[in-house]
């Protein structure tokens, strides 16, 4: 799995230029961005087929040095909370294979990323400051009709991410 992550979040993190991303199929990419909501440094990350989107709403300082961990955490939540089997999204992750970092996915994706950061910003009333998880935030953002960069036309990300999963044949995430 390649997560490309933003230059506002390399920064954050501090970590080293991160390299370009190898070829992977995009229904294994996301991105991810540091954004602020509810006055709290959270994590952003959206699917670059799909544009589904997830929030962890105030990660700890040791949450963000695992980024990777970070990101897992908050995928199996979102997705199971989304409807998936927790047996679909263990075997996406298991297809996905290990945590890869790198720039983001191209102009296409981080404009779809801008965009779901705007849904969000849009539905902060949604949010919830206790938790982490924002179930509630994630699925107001991914019913939203919208476009992505991996299918023509308006759809919800919920829709789309679903029909992923159901279409999966076992080797690679079909969109």
């Amino acid at each position: 799995m390649e997560l490309g992550l933003t230059f506002p979040l390399q920064r954050f993190l501090h970590t080293e230029p991160l390299p370009y991303g190898v070829d992977l199929q995009r229904g294994f990419c996301w991105d991810l961005h540091v954004i602020t909501l509810g006055g709290k440094k959270s994590l952003l990350a959206v699917h670059c087929l799909s544009r589904y989107t997830f929030v962890r709403y105030a990660p700890t300082w040791g949450e963000w040095r695992d980024p990777g961990r970070l990101f897992r955490l908050g995928l199996e939540e979102s997705l199971e909370d989304a409807g998936l089997k927790r047996e679909q999204v263990q075997n996406y992750l298991a297809r996905a294979g290990e945590v890869i970092f790198s720039r983001t996915h191209g102009r296409r994706e981080v404009a779809f990323l801008n965009r779901a950061w705007e849904d969000v910003l849009s539905m902060e009333h949604c949010l919830d400051r206790e938790a982490s998880a924002q179930p509630l935030l994630d699925r107001a953002v991914n019913t939203l009709p919208c476009r992505c960069a991996g299918l023509p036309g308006l759809d919800c990300a919920q829709n789309r991410i679903s029909a992923a999963f159901l279409a999966a044949d076992g080797r690679r995430m079909t969109v």
